[in-house]
């Protein structure tokens, strides 16, 4: 099939897959039924709403390993008229613009990027600022998910910074703005622009990213570019990247502000109910980690050897260790951490568990990174339901 039939008809599938989904999960908080469904180039994943479409990936999908694959990546839009039409994305029609305050405005292919400019590459988690949201209590508004939106994969590309220098910075350049080819769908509605200082676009870690886990991104995670900015909320990270715009000043688009702001304060957290008084935008993660090897639920044998296993990860300064307890947070025994494939990686780790006696037990899972950075005992709060990073509790039965 070419690639503009594969784009004609892919929205038509994905309709269809989701009319004849008869899968079903339930999410472990309020109204939290969702129907697994297939999109193109996807597997079945728990979808969030379809217009635009936003789908979670399961969490049993993280139990196999640091990658993410591209079939279970998660897929968030903001804007109902997403993803963009099949002719603007066919390669050989694509064009990324780079203007504003620079020296030499620029359009570039993809075979630009790859001949003109040095490989880079770089594993990080792609994260959205709401994941695990449907947990929040008070309820807050917006995507209600649990948290399976996130995933991690090998980026390949070029560096934005080396891009940048090809065009020139002028010496009043400020801001960086991206912009993707998802469009609003109707006038007044803000287009989503995201900016970044011009000290982080020019970041090396920061890419272009043309691949995803050695292959050409997927439609769903911004064919065929996309920015990758490692240790940042997803908000950041534009699909379908086709406009760079330099600007000496500071922007002040509604992605910027209001949306997509967290309190004023080190935890980012009110107290449930209230509004924060001062916001900024939200950056980079915080500390998450997961028991992927068991779910709630899950039945395991008195007295027999169990390995369980997770993953932990933060905003890129690197996972220092990962403790668990099985006594309600009494006492803590440390895992073992696996090999690691980056600072802005998924760590894997494992521990070896007998547990003695029969009944329930709860399992809890707590990362520190190398900044000593850690997840509180009991959940945070923030009426945009961001950055929820509570040590996560597992309910097991033993028997």
């Amino acid at each position: 099939m070419s690639r503009r039939r594969f784009f004609g008809t892919a929205f038509a599938a994905a309709a269809a897959a989701g009319l004849a989904a008869e899968d079903h999960v339930e999410l472990p908080f309020e109204n939290g039924g969702r129907p697994l469904v297939r999109y193109p180039q996807k597997r079945p994943l728990i979808r969030l709403t379809s217009r635009p479409p936003q789908l979670e990936t399961p969490m049993e999908v993280f139990d196999g390993g640091v990658l993410t694959p591209n079939d279970a990546f998660f897929v968030r839009y903001h804007l109902a008229g997403a993803p963009p039409p099949r002719e603007v994305l066919v390669p050989g029609a694509f064009r990324l613009a780079v203007k504003g305050s620079v020296d030499a405005v620029l359009s570039l292919s993809i075979d630009d990027l790859k001949s003109r400019f040095a490989a880079a590459e770089v594993v990080a988690v792609n994260q959205c600022s709401g994941n695990g949201r449907g947990f929040f209590r008070p309820r807050v508004p917006g995507g209600q998910m649990g948290n399976g939106a996130m995933g991690c994969a090998r980026w390949g590309g070029v560096r934005l910074a080396d891009v940048l220098k090809a065009a020139g910075l002028r010496s009043g350049a400020k801001q960086v703005l991206l912009d993707g080819l998802d469009r609003p769908p109707l006038p007044g509605v803000p287009d989503f622009v995201k900016a970044l200082d011009v000290e982080q676009a020019l970041d090396p870690d920061v890419l272009l990213a043309f691949s995803m886990n050695g292959e050409p991104l997927p439609w769903l995670n911004g064919f065929p570019l996309r920015l990758v900015v490692p240790g940042h909320y997803g908000t950041y990270w534009i699909k379908h990247l086709h406009e760079i715009t330099v600007v000496d000043g500071e922007f002040k688009g509604y992605w910027m502000d209001p949306a997509y702001r967290i309190p004023d304060d080190p935890c980012a957290h009110v107290e449930p109910g209230t509004k924060p008084r001062h916001t900024v935008p939200i950056t980079r993660f915080n500390v998450r980690s997961f028991l992927t090897s068991l779910s709630d639920g899950a039945h395991v044998g008195a007295g027999a050897g169990v390995r369980l296993r997770g993953i932990a990860f933060d905003g890129g300064a690197g996972i220092r260790e990962v403790v668990v307890s099985d006594d309600e947070g009494r006492t803590w025994r440390a895992a073992t951490l696996g090999r690691d494939e980056g600072k802005f990686a998924f760590r894997e780790w494992t521990l070896d568990w007998r547990p003695e006696g029969k009944g329930p037990r709860e399992l809890r899972v707590r990362a520190v990174n190398r900044l000593g950075q850690t997840q509180p005992i009991d959940p945070l709060w923030n009426p945009a339901g961001y950055m929820r990073n509570v040590v996560e509790r597992v309910r097991v039965h033993v028997s």
